[in-house]
């Protein structure tokens, strides 16, 4: 078995690495000092502009695309390790690089699915980072991690289909810059076959009856760098029907299609934020005396140190793995694999978070550091994309049926 990075993903790699240390780290204490001063927390620091002209400028610019027309035309196996990079201060690293979520996802669906006036219209800006979007799937009222439950309905009226219904924690929404809503819902709530009811719609926000209610907080974290998350309402919106993705009835196998390629980004950048963490670990770890020695020399701090460097190692294998079987057996091939890093990747990222906010004490839970909201985040993606449970229960049944 051959492990090494191809010539592409090393030249890619040192450029973002550097890009990293001459500019996103230093950003992190600029966008801080330049958020308190914004008249709105949803607007971005302008370090964030500056960020993107440079990678930009270097050619750091949409690496998640495959397609080359669109992006870098990268292979999941070769963009596995920079999305990793870009974890590590994912706050900044995603956006600067026009590679954060929602946005992936959605220019992807609209990519594979979207019509030519869509691409025209939609695509184009956001691969050009000039406007932001939002994906509204998740409701309140119902569990949404079956995607069979969706209330939210759109009715064919005439040329037009009008769209009822409430979402929330729809990420991207608050950002000023969202221009755009991809929203999921039923366009056939009797239909015989619970996996074509749903279609998906695009629905521009200055569109009358989209309401952006609230702001939904994480952890009690605004996530503003994501464009944070909103509690949506849709009362009677209506909107022309070539605004509609793909086909009708086609929602669910769209929503499958954005979310698999999403569910190994998180864990990519997962991994990212693990590094991150162990570093920390280390540099408190030499810098903090106790028990009149260092922490680096406490028995304790360096068995937390060592197993979490085995556990980064095994999830970075497993999710390299994941990622060479979607470029060469698809994504169906590989859903045990996206599946099993899914449920692997947050919860021991979780642990090592955890473990880092130990080492530093009340530091650790601070604003000084970056450890309790990149836990937030971290625990939050055991939920994003599907419950642990809902992969667990897939998993389990793919590996049973074999035996039956």
């Amino acid at each position: 078995m051959d492990f090494a990075f191809d010539a592409r993903t090393e030249e890619l790699r040192a450029k973002l690495l550097t890009f990293m240390d001459e500019h996103v780290y230093p950003a992190e204490k600029v966008a801080d000092e330049q958020r308190a001063a914004l008249a709105s927390p949803w607007d971005n620091p302008p370090v964030v502009e500056e960020l993107k002209a440079e990678a930009r400028r270097q050619g750091l610019w949409n690496l998640f695309h495959p397609d080359a027309e669109y992006g870098a035309g990268l292979t999941n196996l070769q963009y596995a390790p920079l999305a990793e990079i870009t974890g590590r201060s994912p706050q900044l690293a995603p956006t600067a690089v026009n590679c954060a979520a929602p946005d992936t996802g959605n220019m992807e669906v609209l990519t594979q699915f979207g019509s030519d006036a869509q691409k025209k219209q939609w695509l184009e800006p956001l691969l050009a980072g000039e406007i932001r979007s939002a994906f509204a799937m998740t409701e309140p009222d119902v569990a949404s991690s079956d995607a069979t439950n969706i209330e939210t309905r759109i009715t064919r009226d005439g040329d037009d289909y009008v769209i009822n219904g409430r979402k929330w924690y729809i990420s991207g929404a608050m950002n000023p810059h969202c221009q755009i809503f991809i929203v999921m819902g039923k366009t056939d709530p009797d239909g015989e076959d619970v996996r074509r009811q749903q279609s998906m719609i695009l629905v521009p926000r200055d569109t009358p009856g989209l309401e952006v209610k609230r702001a939904m907080r994480v952890y009690g974290y605004e996530d503003h760098y994501h464009g944070g998350h909103a509690e949506v309402v849709f009362d009677d919106v209506r909107v022309p029907a070539s605004n509609l993705v793909g086909e009708e009835g086609g929602g669910f196998a769209i929503a499958q299609a954005r979310l698999g390629p999403g569910r190994i980004h998180h864990c990519m950048r997962l991994i990212g934020m693990a590094e991150r963490a162990i570093q920390l670990m280390c540099e408190r770890a030499v810098a903090r005396n106790a028990f009149g020695k260092p922490l680096a020399q406490q028995g304790v701090v360096q068995n937390w140190i060592a197993d979490a460097r085995v556990t980064v190692e095994q999830l970075r294998l497993l999710v390299l793995k994941t990622a060479w079987l979607m470029d060469t057996v698809g994504n169906k091939g590989a859903h045990t694999e996206i599946q099993s890093i899914k449920i692997a990747t947050p919860r021991a990222v979780v642990d090592i978070l955890d473990t880092a906010v130990q080492l530093y004490g009340a530091g650790g839970v601070s604003q000084d550091y970056p450890l309790a909201e990149l836990w937030a985040a971290a625990r939050t993606l055991r939920l994003a994309d599907g419950p642990d449970e809902v992969h667990q229960r897939s998993l389990a049944r793919r590996e049973i049926k074999r035996y039956l």
